[in-house]
């Protein structure tokens, strides 16, 4: 029996700004993302039906029923081939739930690709509709593990140009901030777009790079969540982390580092000084 797994990498926003707001209240983004070594790991082996198990550190309150992700996305990958196999899908949860990681949309994305390979059919591309209606962060996360420029709605998708190699520690308090309450909470909808990303830049460029761009769902989901600002003064403090931020709508936040042994550095020092949190070193992905 033929069982296939892969990783859902989390995906981190490095830069996110809010340009706008559509008339049917989806937000204008221009967003850097990249992924991260960290993630999900999913495990499918085929079966008549579809079913999902969750296990792993993080598996409390997550559905196993049809309104998971990952289901309506096995579904969609179905339905839009013509499928008639099935698969007994089990994701292991190893990223926290609504951290601003993408840890849904990644798993979902992550699992569209296995089981296209598992039955043997052609992938559904990241521009197609059902994709879309899936969730805005989705088709992002098919492009994965590439860096990647993400516009619109989420699906004006542009390959970022060469990043350096570097590494992130992530952190988060272990609490969920809900996206829509920090959408709301947006002092403004209508900022500039984000600057466009230098060619070949070495790791000091990069990060002055990023110190120029903004977060800016930070000051509300630092508001609705203070100890966030905490998490961030954490990575401040250290000297290996050359630019910290917030991903997405937050609460997880990361360090840059240079590499994965400073990133391993920073993670245990921060352990040491809140045990309560989680930590994790993270090597960026760059294909």
């Amino acid at each position: 029996m033929a069982i296939k797994k892969t990783v859902a990498p989390a995906k981190v926003n490095l830069t996110l700004h809010v340009t706008g707001q559509r008339a049917d209240g989806y937000h204008l983004l221009d967003s850097l993302v990249v992924f991260t070594d960290a993630g999900d790991l999913i495990t499918a082996t085929p079966a008549d039906g579809l079913t999902l198990t969750v296990t792993g550190p993080f598996s409390a309150g997550v559905p196993t029923d049809g309104t998971n992700l990952i289901l309506r996305a096995a579904e969609t990958l179905r339905r839009m081939r013509g499928v008639i196999k099935g698969a007994a899908i089990t994701v292991e949860k190893h990223l926290p739930n609504e951290a601003g990681l993408g840890g849904g949309s990644s798993d979902a994305a992550a699992t569209l690709k296995l089981l296209a390979d598992m039955w043997d059919v052609e992938p559904l591309p990241m521009s197609a509709p059902e994709i879309v209606m899936l969730g805005a962060d989705v088709p992002v996360c098919l492009a994965a593990p590439k860096p990647i420029r993400m516009q619109g709605i989420g699906q004006d998708l542009t390959p970022a140009p060469h990043l350096p190699s570097c590494a992130m520690v992530l952190i988060n308090p272990k609490i969920a901030v809900p996206t829509k309450a920090v959408f709301d909470g947006l002092a403004s909808k209508q900022n500039p777009s984000m600057a466009d990303i230098p060619d070949k830049m070495d790791f000091d460029t990069f990060t002055d790079w990023l110190a120029r761009q903004r977060n800016d769902l930070q000051p509300a989901a630092i508001k609705a969540a203070p100890v966030i600002q905490s998490a961030l003064d954490r990575l401040n403090k250290i000297p290996q982390v050359a630019f910290a931020g917030m991903s997405g709508s937050g609460a997880t936040c990361f360090g840059i580092t240079k590499n994965m042994a400073d990133a391993r550095h920073a993670a245990r020092i921060i352990q040491v000084a809140e045990m309560g949190w989680w930590v994790t070193p993270a090597q960026i992905l760059s294909a």
